[in-house]
């Protein structure tokens, strides 16, 4: 092989002006089709701007349907107007299934309000009362309003409980300079059933929901990423419409779209051609929702996929928390029908241990 491998793929055309464009985190200047939730939120929200507490507000939808964007342009907004008008406001962006317990979500909102010469708070180590002491002295000593925003929220809840929620949302009975409110994004429509009475009542907070995306509105919203990421002319009659109602089958989600056509673009330029087709999508579709599991049972050694078996054996004749010792004697069953030597029960527990690994158990 002749030369540098990369040098083949460098001199290819590109089809894309900004990757980005594409990235589930890019964001947009314009939000087709969510004038309503944007008002809502700036509704809510400019009695920051007046030195006020704006409302603790949760934001519901499917996966895909603009809550986080929708959130971050409008804070992004807000925090151009404070500045403007000298007017302290402070947003923090907390992702809770990253950030999945109460101390580090504490510590993180803490550390973002840090000066020089502060004392560091560690990932862990320190009583969380300790840490939201020092998260009020830093709220106070920054002054202003302080919006927090909690993003998969009900993971954090179903995770740690809601003593978080609880905390936070008597935050402001502690503050002396600053003020405090939260937003909370979330999936799942019945989070606040799980929420204890007494957080409910603090929290009161003002419900926005987001509904799905439909194929048109799928569709305008590509319309903008195109123009923004892929050169002109690129994208042939039909793409857009197929990404879109390919998208709008699947809980009308804007990101599975957005995969859609960047991997479409992808398998354009894999093959040197200049325009996305249908038959791009297609290709697209396939590798979005190719089985990974298949492939892998069939390369598995003969043993394995016995094991595999015996443990489907148990399942089908209602077993549950099934033992290696009952896993043993079905598999040694089965190995008696096809007349194949039993591997001894240390193998055996050794062959499970990877078949965990892999994910198929």
């Amino acid at each position: 092989m002749d030369g540098n491998i990369f040098e083949k793929i460098l001199g290819q055309d590109c089809l894309f002006t900004d990757r980005r464009a594409f990235d589930h985190a890019f964001e947009p200047i314009r939000l087709p089709h969510r004038d309503q939730e944007v008002e809502s939120l700036v509704r809510n929200l400019v009695d920051a701007l007046n030195g006020h507490i704006p409302s603790n507000m949760l934001l519901y939808g499917v996966p895909g349907s603009g809550k986080t964007v929708v959130t971050r342009f409008v804070l992004g907004q807000l925090l151009d107007k404070g500045k403007e008008m000298g007017q302290s406001v402070e947003t923090y962006e907390i992702n809770c299934r990253n950030v999945d317990t109460k101390y580090r979500v504490v510590q993180s909102i803490a550390s973002k309000l840090g000066r020089r010469g502060d004392t560091p708070i560690p990932f862990t180590g320190w009583p969380t009362d300790r840490v939201l002491e020092e998260l009020i002295s830093r709220m106070d000593r920054t002054g202003g309003v302080h919006i927090i925003v909690l993003d998969e929220i009900d993971n954090l809840v179903s995770r740690a409980g809601d003593g978080l929620l609880y905390n936070l949302t008597s935050l402001n009975t502690s503050l002396r300079n600053s003020r405090c409110c939260i937003i909370g994004i979330s999936n799942d429509l019945n989070f606040t059933q799980q929420l204890d009475p007494r957080v409910t009542s603090r929290l009161s907070q003002e419900d926005l929901v987001f509904h799905p995306y439909g194929a048109p509105e799928i569709q305008d919203i590509l319309s903008e990423r195109v123009t923004t990421g892929l050169r002109e002319d690129v994208i042939e009659e039909g793409v857009l419409e197929l990404c879109s109602a390919l998208a709008a089958q699947e809980h009308g989600d804007a990101r599975r779209a957005l995969d859609l056509l960047r991997i479409s673009v992808q398998k354009a330029e894999q093959r040197s051609q200049k325009t996305v087709d249908r038959r791009h999508v297609r290709l697209a579709q396939s590798q979005l929702e190719y089985d990974q599991v298949t492939p892998v049972l069939k390369t598995l050694p003969l043993h394995q996929k016995l094991l595999v078996l015996a443990i489907k054996l148990n399942e089908d004749n209602g077993l549950r928390n099934i033992s290696t010792g009952e896993t043993y004697r079905t598999y040694s069953d089965a190995c008696m029908k096809i007349s194949v030597e039993a591997l001894t029960p240390r193998r055996i527990s050794s062959l499970l241990n990877e078949l965990d690994t892999l994910g198929l158990i």
